[in-house]
């Protein structure tokens, strides 16, 4: 049973999160090049479009991205490993980088796409594109070091 918590919960975390993180890094340079203009394409530009997918992409993304704190939770519990250090801060870190994710990328994504659709020239949108870059990076920086937390498992008995 753990190796099928297990599985599903790196599955799911690859999938979700790997693709959150690609596609909120690449969104404010899309949604940027979008508020300079663009190709036309059925009354939205083509950088407009490409940024609302990939804003779709991170919102959907973070529903489904629920599954994986499930699943590591369940795996932590058959494992016996609930109460140790790398867990709790792991779990910390999650919380902080979905609330990061829920307070303020997806809605600085929103700005932007705002900006853009709104016909903002590339000087008017550069101050929220940055903020939302800083934002993003501060996001995948806390999951690089939860996968790190994961892997290295500082402390654990179980450890490598």
């Amino acid at each position: 049973m753990t190796e099928f918590l297990l599985s599903v919960h790196v599955l799911v975390a690859i999938v979700t999160v790997g693709s959150i993180t690609v596609a909120a890094s690449m969104f404010p340079r899309v949604a940027l090049r979008a508020c300079g203009g663009g190709e036309e394409r059925g009354g939205r530009s083509e950088g407009t479009g490409t940024a609302v997918l990939l804003h779709r992409v991170c919102t959907g993304y973070a529903v489904a991205g629920v599954v994986v704190p499930v699943f590591g939770i369940a795996t932590g519990a058959q494992l016996g490993v609930l109460t140790d250090a790398w867990l709790i801060v792991s779990l910390v870190l999650t919380v902080a980088a979905a609330v990061l994710l829920g307070l303020a990328v997806l809605p600085g994504q929103r700005r932007l796409l705002a900006l853009a659709e709104g016909a903002a020239t590339e000087e008017e949108a550069r101050p929220t594109a940055s903020r939302l870059s800083m934002t993003t990076g501060m996001f995948n920086v806390l999951w690089a070091v939860v996968v790190v937390l994961m892997i290295v498992r500082p402390g654990s008995t179980t450890g490598a």
